[in-house]
């Protein structure tokens, strides 16, 4: 009954389930501005059900996502409050702009994206369409922002003592643009692409092979299909950068990422799968590659890799944990990349719609999409223990010390009661959407092309009735 383990227990369960919600938000709406730009442009009206389709399925991720993420921030002052009060000008002020200029973007916009069909000319639906997708994007730059402070803090200074320490702003923009910002904002937003984008395509491959709606589901693939080769391929890119940041300034996460116990005086290997032991200091079983860390580390075969033996003890990550979801979220993101082009390839050739092994391949696409992304902050987060802020305060001295362990140990089993709830809800409403499928292109009407002045002239005109005849009484 350790508290700071059933507060970090209760956090990992909690932002595990929200962050199955905001990913595919993302990058569900990167694919609804496609579809409906794509439909502005030609009139295939095969595009606009498929971005009204994908609407639908977006409003109930928004909704779910919204909901779980409120728990999260409440956390911080009820588990961690010291660490709230350490670092509470850095963390606040990013979550106060998430909230102000990103979320009542995102969510201004919603309504008429959801609501606005045949109500809003179809150029002012496109454009609310594309400030929801800005406003998630922008959304992820604050909370990975205060992410990556944790991770690489700069801008900064402690002032005070012991308990009453706290980190100060010194420099803003040098917080904000901290040596691992950008690398993991451009990571998560991809991560986040591939995601939305193995979603649609999914769904479409799922259509595609009990043959219905043909017409409209194999463009829902062939769009999805290379968003998805595109943006898996950026992400091995980015994650080559990425990996370069870590190898920087958190050495030690990247040792125990690749279970790297001992610095050699040759390059480093890379392991491909294994099982790294504390205890005996080696990869038990593994197969690697000889040389290759050291060149994605470094660029060149020469210099060597520092291991866990460079740092004290006490600041291991654990390995194993690390080893594990590193070498899951590598793996599985191979295997998109490969399923993604070996899509490409069928299309191109005539093919694709023809093998329905490829569209099982497509669907099981969906789960490894989101394991990959959950193993990859998993790696990020786990590898940077035991520190909750690089350097600076230590995970175990950053909990509230008046929460007993018993009352955190409840509050893990009403979460988790409640969160299965809510996730068999989910399950259920994506599953009735999708079995409904997307309206027939053939019946659609197009609404009025109300401009914003209309919009505010009909509302106007449907006034409260009592209070026109006031009007016309005083008149």
């Amino acid at each position: 009954m350790d508290v700071v383990f059933l507060s970090r227990l209760q956090f990992a369960i909690t932002i595990m389930f929200h962050y199955l919600f905001p990913p595919l938000t993302i990058g569900l709406s990167v694919l609804m501005v496609m579809a409906e730009g794509w439909y502005l442009k030609t009139k295939d009206l095969r595009y606009l059900s498929i971005a009204r389709f994908w609407t639908h399925l977006f409003a109930i991720n928004f909704a779910l996502g919204v909901a779980t993420g409120i728990v999260n921030q409440f956390q911080f002052g009820t588990n961690w409050a010291t660490y709230s009060r350490f670092i509470g000008d850095v963390f606040g002020t990013a979550l106060a702009s998430e909230g102000i200029f990103a979320f009542f973007l995102e969510t201004g916009f919603m309504g008429v994206v959801v609501f606005g069909w045949n109500r809003v000319s179809p150029r002012l639906h496109f454009f609310s369409t594309f400030m929801v997708m800005f406003g998630g994007m922008f959304s992820s730059v604050w909370i990975v922002l205060a992410n990556s402070f944790m991770q690489t803090p700069a801008g900064c200074r402690i002032v005070g003592e012991g308990p009453h320490a706290r980190a100060e702003v010194t420099d803003f923009w040098a917080m904000v643009f901290n040596p691992s910002f950008t690398i993991r904002l451009t990571h998560v937003l991809l991560a986040a692409f591939v995601l939305g984008a193995f979603f649609t395509l999914a769904v479409g491959a799922y259509y595609v092979a009990r043959k219905r709606y043909l017409e409209t589901s194999k463009s829902m693939v062939s769009l999805s299909l290379y968003f998805a080769a595109v943006t898996t391929t950026m992400i091995l890119f980015s994650g080559d950068t990425h990996a370069r940041e870590v190898a920087q300034f958190q050495p030690g996460k990247l040792a125990a990422f690749e279970g790297h116990f001992v610095t050699e005086t040759t390059p480093t290997q890379l392991y491909l799968i294994g099982f790294p032991s504390e205890k005996e200091r080696k990869v038990k079983f593994g197969i690697y590659i000889p040389k290759l860390l050291t060149f994605l580390c470094y660029h060149n075969l020469t210099t060597p890799v520092p291991g866990l033996d460079k740092i004290p003890e006490s600041d291991w990550p654990p390995v194993l944990p690390c080893f594990a979801s590193f070498h899951l979220m590598a793996g599985l993101g191979t295997y998109l990349f490969g399923v993604a082009w070996l899509g490409v390839f069928l299309h191109r050739r005539g093919k694709l719609y023809d093998k329905r092994w490829m569209m099982a391949l497509f669907i099981l696409g969906l789960p490894s999409a989101y394991a990959c992304n959950e193993a990859g902050w998993v790696a990020a987060e786990v590898g940077r223990q035991p520190w909750v802020v690089q350097g600076m305060l230590r995970t175990s001295h950053a909990n509230s010390h008046s929460v007993p362990a018993e009352q955190v140990l409840i509050s893990i089993i009403m979460f988790s009661c409640v969160y299965a709830v809510m996730g068999v809800l989910w399950l259920y409403a994506l599953h009735r959407k999708i079995q409904h499928g997307p309206e027939d292109p053939a019946t659609l009407k197009v609404g009025p092309h109300t401009s914003l002045d209309g919009i505010l002239e009909s509302a106007a005109d449907r006034q409260d009735p009592l209070q026109s005849r006031v009007t016309e009484e005083a008149e």
